[in-house]
């Protein structure tokens, strides 16, 4: 007779935990700006030391908000056997393994005639073991952070960019017309077969000419190419708030939407601080602050190049700042710098760029993380001399902003 044994359950946390709920708890930590520390070089990749993502995982598991129930159980026995460190290597490896993290100078053991006496030598090395959130890692936080600013607008799903015209294409969405060479061929059954019986009448064959096809016609959507001009300058992780962290992951979650949801628009990237350069959006969340003034007309320099490659029936800037120009680039290359902001000079120069946008049919849609007098009252120049619009918000409230006008169109007729 054969027998069946049971035996306890014995829970494995390592293996069982959410690591996408994992990365969410810890996407303050892997997306910061050099809040944390505000002497990081500019452009310096994160590269941070494993030590603090132990650290920063440790502190999740024992915040615990992601965490069921039985999981939490289970984490405490192992808090109280006194194997919580062994936990937290294990989710580091299965990390790596899935292919959230990549580790850099992973330490080996040491052989016994390389073995250091050097107190403290062993922890050194430990300290200089890198990591850094592969793009698989950084795609999912750009996916969570759409969900989660979707979520809070109350919508799931968002359509192509409308308009009020329209064309022949697989979706019926307006009345039929006459072929026209070039046409997609989706027929009006019935009014071309109505055609050709007033054309002769009711009787077999039927006989159906060119001048009887009519076909469908669908809305014409139009597609859209986009530059995100994010304010790096120093005094977004200044007076004690952390605005560039919130502006990336709105850059983030506009990309997924666009990828997702609008696969015919483009975005493009472009960060503004003493210059300008633009950068691919899978690097954006890899880059702290820079340095301390504003060009913001460098910014739409480059903006307005990169929109040119593209053949897009809309343009667009979107413009998140928190401070007034305070920079501009000389024609022979040097950086001119006015740190109390609001240069004559400066200012003219900047304004004749958003004159050359509004000439080339480009928008510009302002999001202000600053109420400062100088900052609005440039904004407010700006979006006299565009069609744009100025948005006065917190980092909070910024991805709702930004992602609410952006999706607007799908409701509103573009002109």
């Amino acid at each position: 007779m054969k027998y069946t044994k049971f035996s306890k359950y014995v829970a494995d946390p390592a293996g069982e935990m959410s690591l996408e709920d994992l990365l969410s708890a810890l996407s303050d930590y892997l997306l910061q700006s050099g809040y944390r520390n505000p002497y990081l070089q500019f452009h310096e990749m994160q590269r941070d030391s494993l030590d603090e993502l132990r650290e920063a995982i440790r502190q999740a598991l024992e915040n615990g908000e992601f965490l069921d129930e039985p999981m939490r159980e289970s984490l405490e026995q192992m808090r109280e056997d006194g194997r919580l460190e062994e936990l937290v290597e294990q989710i580091l490896q299965r990390m790596e393994t899935e292919n959230y993290i990549s580790i850099d100078q992973p330490v080996q053991p040491a052989q016994p005639s390389q073995r250091s006496d050097v107190p403290g030598a062993a922890g050194e090395a430990q300290a200089q073991t890198r990591f850094e959130v592969t793009d698989k890692g950084l795609d999912f936080l750009g996916y969570r952070a759409l969900r989660d600013l979707l979520g809070s607008l109350g919508r799931a799903n968002f359509g192509r960019h409308d308009t009020r015209d329209l064309a022949t294409g697989i979706e019926a969405g307006g009345a039929s017309k006459p072929y026209e060479f070039g046409d997609t061929l989706n027929l009006d059954i019935t009014a071309t077969l109505s055609n050709a019986i007033r054309r002769e009448g009711l009787k077999l064959p039927l006989n159906i000419e060119y001048e009887d096809l009519e076909v469908d016609q669908c809305e014409y959507q139009s597609s859209c190419a986009t530059v995100v001009m994010l304010d790096c300058s120093h005094s977004m992780i200044l007076y004690g708030e952390d605005r560039f962290t919130p502006a990336k992951r709105v850059a983030m979650a506009l990309s997924h939407l666009i990828r997702t949801q609008y696969p015919g628009d483009s975005l493009s990237l472009v960060l503004f601080h003493d210059s300008a350069e633009d950068l691919p959006v899978s690097q954006l969340a890899r880059v702290t602050v820079g340095p301390y003034y504003t060009n913001t007309r460098e910014g739409l320099r480059l903006a307005q190049r990169l929109l040119q490659r593209q053949k897009k029936d809309m343009k667009q800037i979107v413009m998140i700042t928190d401070g007034k120009p305070s920079a501009l680039t000389l024609p022979d290359g040097r950086i001119y710098k006015n740190a109390f902001g609001l240069d004559p000079l400066v200012v003219s120069q900047t304004l004749e760029e958003v004159s050359r946008c509004k000439r080339s049919g480009i928008m510009i849609n302002t999001f202000m993380l600053a109420s400062d007098f100088g900052l609005v009252q440039f904004v407010r120049k700006v979006t006299e001399m565009c069609r744009g619009k100025a948005y006065f918000t917190t980092p909070e409230r910024l991805g709702e902003y930004v992602l609410m006008d952006y999706v607007s169109r799908k409701t509103r007729t573009v002109h």
